[in-house]
């Protein structure tokens, strides 16, 4: 679990006069975030949020730094009980995970009221008073619910412009006294539906794999599940800062759900490319550990999120992981999928010493690949 150091120990000084640990304990003592920032009328983007001109996109152009002729491929699971059907929906799945490691899933069966009420719960909860939301700010692990502004506020090189909000379904549901009562019925009835695509998609990114539909199942790499959702406010000089800075998920998979406001890109082909939401659907992608067992069949790519003058954008992302059982479990590329041609290209790991390690390191939230630490011999 992310364990976050104190202003005391992180980064004192950035540069001549200027004491980025004061700033980053000034800004946490709010309790209002990145929102409070605007609420209060700020038309400037503070120093701590200000990223190095080499993690920034290319504002100068309506493109936004990204390739404008590429786009996300979207997967209809509209026919996926069809044995028929099912095929060319596995044969898609398959395409999109080994070439984008992104795929955009519509007709998942999740209706549209529930995500649409997800998601106006997160808006409204972050547009409420100051001292209202301020009550549930906290950076306790221990806590099933929490609000806060940037998980790794103390210790990263420049803060990110958003606040997040994490329901922890790790261990089984949440104390539903212990989450704000705006969020009871939106979020636990979300919950329930993701359960089901995930089993779903267990079962079809099996078949993908070339193995028994049941495979994943089996092996409880996708048991446990974080909820955590991103506030990104309207942003009054976004060629300075990032909603998210690029990085790859520590995760077998995730689930987004997201508002019509864009930002998010993926890296495809060396190129930045947009994902404008489609209505109605579920993005998800690969992540590390998925790269890691599929031996590199399926990838795990990098994407990020622009600030922006427009908005807010929301989001609501399902980290699929290990249960707590399973925490401790090695896993490593998976048997069936190895030969003489194809031998293993990662040592095995846990979820605890993988993550563990994303964190500790800093190197998957400062936008560099934990995967490669974790290879045993270079792909041919």
């Amino acid at each position: 679990m992310q364990i976050l150091p104190s202003p005391e120990e992180s980064i004192t000084c950035s540069g001549p006069h200027y004491d980025r640990a004061k700033e980053a304990k000034e800004f946490d003592e709010t309790k209002a975030g990145v929102k409070g920032l605007i609420d209060s009328g700020m038309a400037k983007v503070p120093r701590l949020f200000i990223h190095p001109p080499q993690n920034l996109p290319d504002l100068s152009s309506d493109t936004e730094g990204s390739a404008t002729d590429l786009k996300v491929p979207i997967i209809d699971m509209m026919g996926c009980q069809d044995s028929r059907l099912r095929r060319d929906v596995v044969d898609d799945l398959r395409r999109a995970s080994e070439t984008w490691g992104f795929f955009q899933i519509i007709n998942h069966g999740i209706p549209v009221d529930v995500m649409d009420g997800v998601l106006e719960a997160v808006k409204q909860f972050h547009e409420q008073p100051e001292g209202v939301k301020g009550e549930w700010y906290s950076r306790d692990d221990a806590r099933k619910f929490r609000y806060y502004s940037n998980g790794d506020l103390f210790w990263s090189k420049a803060a990110t412009w958003k606040d997040t909000l994490l329901f922890d379904f790790s261990f089984g549901e949440p104390d539903r006294e212990a989450v704000p009562l705006l969020f009871r019925e939106p979020v636990f009835e979300y919950e329930k539906h993701v359960e089901k695509l995930k089993r779903s998609l267990s079962e079809l990114l099996s078949e993908a794999l070339g193995l028994d539909s049941g495979y994943l199942g089996d092996i409880e790499c996708m048991d446990s599940k974080r909820i955590v959702s991103h506030y990104y406010p309207t942003c009054p000089e976004p060629e300075l800062t990032l909603g998210t800075i690029n990085h790859s998920d520590a995760t077998y998979l995730t689930l987004l759900l997201q508002n019509h406001h864009g930002g998010l890109q993926v890296r495809h082909q060396d190129q930045w490319v947009d994902v404008s939401p489609v209505p109605g659907a579920i993005l998800a992608n690969i992540g590390d550990l998925m790269q890691l067992v599929s031996n590199d069949k399926f990838k795990s790519v990098e994407h990020r999120v622009l600030a922006r003058k427009a908005g807010p954008r929301v989001s609501v992302a399902c980290f699929l992981v290990p249960g707590e059982t399973q925490m401790s479990k090695p896993y490593g590329p998976i048997k069936e999928l190895l030969d003489e041609d194809n031998p293993p290209m990662y040592r095995e790991t846990t979820f605890t010493e993988y993550f563990g390690f994303y964190l500790s390191s800093g190197n998957g939230l400062n936008g560099e690949s934990v995967l490669p630490h974790f290879r045993v011999s270079e792909p041919k």
